[in-house]
């Protein structure tokens, strides 16, 4: 009888000796090579777009996007021109208590605001109206001319200021709304 059982056979344990050498050779890992981050190549900066000429008639000019929202509060009534989800560009408010209505426009240019309908131009002081972010503010009597010609107005309405975007306003009912709630 054998002392070495069958499975441990000279050839079975020259296998295992030459795999456990060869395990032996592998040295040891080497850290990873540091790999600079991959910069993307600078794009070409695009000119800024050329303006679009405008045409000679302000009422043919493309209206300022943005819609009317007209509003109820403890004050009196508001109407805002912009685009839903950001500060207004334009504010029309019927203060109650002081029977004025208010017209802001969003910035800090202290030039007089200039009002120009289909039927009446005008030109306005502004104040600042000191919040965050800022607007300039002018106050009208509930009389006004200017309102009912903002209101009637074919179609559209400027508002011009010297150091701003004119704004091309569309004459919607908010705007007679408004007025009409101060004349109350």
């Amino acid at each position: 009888m054998s002392l070495i059982p069958a499975r441990f056979a000279p050839a079975r344990c020259a296998v295992f000796a030459t795999l456990a050498i060869l395990a032996g050779c592998v040295g040891s890992p080497t850290p990873p090579r540091a790999v600079a981050p991959r910069v993307a190549p600078p794009r070409p900066v695009s000119p800024p777009p050329a303006p679009v000429a405008q045409a000679a008639d302000w009422r043919d000019w493309p209206v300022t996007p943005g819609d009317w929202s007209y509003r109820v509060d403890a004050r009196g009534s508001i109407a805002l021109f912009g685009t839903p989800g950001v500060d207004a560009l334009l504010t029309l408010r019927c203060d109650r208590q002081t029977n004025m209505v208010y017209l802001s426009r969003q910035g800090r240019a202290s030039a007089p605001l200039t009002l120009r309908t289909s039927g009446l131009a005008r030109s306005v002081t502004v104040q600042p109206t000191g919040g965050a972010p800022a607007y300039v503010a002018t106050a009208l009597t509930p009389r006004d001319p200017i309102l009912d010609a903002m209101a009637f107005s074919r179609g559209r309405f400027l508002v011009e200021q010297s150091g701003m975007p004119t704004l091309v306003v569309p004459a919607w009912a908010e705007v007679g709304r408004v007025t009409e709630d101060c004349r109350r």
